[in-house]
C-alpha cells in the first residue's frame, strides 16, 4: 500500500530471504528439498533457473497439507471459522471517509499538491482497505447469508469507481483451490506480462497499475458467468458514479479513480519460492491482516480478526516459514533486484478446479466443509 509503506519495517527477529536462484530436479529451494520428476518442458538435469523461468513443481500445493496437519494437532482451530460482524462496520466507515474526502475535493484542481496529497495518504489507503474488504467478503466472512455478503461487497466497491466485486469472487476462490495451476490461477502473471514488463520500468509500471492487471488478466485467462450479482454490481456502480458526477463533479470522481490506482501491491507474493509469504508488520492493521497470508491460505474460512489467534495456536507450523519484515522493501526489491521478476512464481500443470461459478448459491457452511475446516 503506497500511502503507508514507509512505516512498514518490523523490529521482530528478522528472517531475511537470501536465496536468489532456484534449483530444480531434486535440488534445494530455500533450504528444503523439492523433488520434481523430469518433464519435457523443464531441464532434465540440475540447473540454476533465474526468475526468467517460472518454477514448475509437480507436488501438491502446501496449504491443504498443512491445514490437515494443524487440524490434527490443534482441532480447536476449527472454532475460529465463521463470519466477523465487525467487517460491515469497517466497510461503512471507510466508504463514508471516501465520500467525505471526495466532497472536500470537489472544487480542488486535479494537479494541485493538496489533491494528490490527500489522495495518496487517505484515498489510496482507504481504497486498498476496500479492495481487501472485498477479498474478505468473497469468503463469506462478513455474514452467514451469501446474499448479504454479495450486497456488502457491492457497497464496498463504490469508491473504487469501477465494478469489481462480483467478478473478483469466483476468480479469487479458484485461486485458492487452484494455487499456481497454469490456466486457472489468475493471480499468476501471463506470458505477455512476464515478457514485456521484464525491466525496472516494467516492474514499476506493474506495481503502480496493478489494479489494471487484476481487472483485465482474468478475462484473458478464462471467463466467469455473468450472473445477477454481476448485473447488480455494474448497475449499482454506474448509478453511483453518475450521482457523484452530477452532484460533486469530475474532481470527486477523479479522486476515487486515482485512489484505486495509487493503492499498491500485495507483499505476499513475488519474491522467490515458497509459494506464499506472510508479513507480520503494522500495516496489517489497515489491510484486514492480509499479511498473514500463509495463515489465510491454510484456513480461508478464518476471518481477519482471528488470524493472529490461529498463528498463535499453531505457532510451531509457522515459526520456521520465511516471512517479509518490510512491505516497502518487498516493493523496492521487486522493482530493482534483477533476481526478482514477474515469473518468480511457482506453477503447476495439473490440479485445481473452478469455484464460485454459481453466482452466490453456495452456502458458507458448505464452503467451510469444502475447505476441510469442519466435519
Amino acid at each position: 500500500m503506497a500511502s503507508s509503506a514507509a512505516a512498514s519495517t518490523v523490529t521482530s527477529t528478522p528472517r531475511p530471504i537470501k536465496e536468489k536462484t532456484i534449483r530444480v530436479n531434486g535440488s534445494r529451494v530455500n533450504g528444503k528439498r523439492e523433488d520434481a520428476p523430469a518433464q519435457d518442458d523443464i531441464p532434465r538435469h540440475p540447473l540454476e533457473v533465474k526468475y526468467r523461468d517460472f518454477f514448475w513443481t509437480y507436488t501438491e500445493e502446501p496449504h491443504r497439507t498443512r491445514r490437515l496437519e494443524i487440524i490434527k494437532a490443534h482441532p480447536e482451530v476449527t472454532k475460529l471459522c465463521g463470519p466477523e460482524p465487525l467487517t460491515k462496520y469497517v466497510v461503512l466507515l471507510v466508504v463514508s471517509i471516501q465520500i467525505f474526502c471526495a466532497y472536500l475535493l470537489r472544487n480542488t484542481p486535479f494537479f494541485s499538491p493538496s489533491f494528490w496529497l490527500l489522495t495518496y495518504v487517505v484515498g489510496a489507503t482507504a481504497n486498498q482497505n476496500l479492495f481487501l474488504s472485498i477479498h474478505e467478503i468473497s469468503h463469506n466472512l462478513a455474514s452467514r447469508s451469501p446474499t448479504v455478503n454479495r450486497l456488502l461487497a457491492i457497497f464496498a466497491n463504490l469508491p473504487i469507481g469501477v465494478p469489481y466485486s462480483a467478478s473478483f469472487r469466483p476468480y479469487h476462490l479458484t485461486h485458492h483451490k487452484s494455487l499456481g495451476v497454469d490456466g486457472l490461477d489468475t493471480d499468476l502473471p501471463t506470458a505477455f506480462e512476464a515478457i514485456f514488463l521484464d525491466s525496472i520500468l516494467g516492474k514499476a509500471f506493474f506495481c503502480t497499475f496493478q489494479i489494471l492487471f487484476y481487472a483485465l488478466r482474468p478475462m484473458v485467462v478464462y471467463r466467469v458467468p455473468f450472473t445477477w450479482v454481476s448485473a447488480l454490481n455494474v448497475a449499482t456502480q454506474v448509478a453511483f458514479d453518475a450521482v457523484i458526477l452530477r452532484t460533486l463533479g469530475v474532481q470527486s470522481m477523479l479522486y476515487f479513480i486515482l485512489s484505486s490506482f495509487l493503492a499498491a501491491a500485495d507483499p505476499s507474493n513475488g519474491i522467490p519460492v515458497p509459494e506464499t509469504y506472510s508479513y507480520y508488520g503494522p500495516l496489517n492493521f489497515l489491510t484486514y491482516n492480509v499479511g498473514l497470508h500463509n495463515e489465510h491460505h491454510d484456513f480461508p474460512a478464518v476471518p481477519w480478526t482471528r488470524l493472529h489467534k490461529l498463528h498463535d495456536i499453531a505457532r510451531e507450523f509457522y515459526v520456521d516459514l520465511p516471512y517479509h519484515t518490510s512491505w516497502t522493501y518487498v516493493l523496492w526489491r521487486f522493482i530493482f533486484d534483477e533476481s526478482v521478476g514477474l515469473r518468480c512464481r511457482v506453477k503447476r500443470k495439473e490440479g485445481g478446479r473452478l469455484v464460485g461459478q454459481g453466482g452466490g448459491k453456495q452456502k458458507p457452511t458448505e464452503e467451510w466443509k469444502e475447505d476441510e475446516l469442519v466435519s
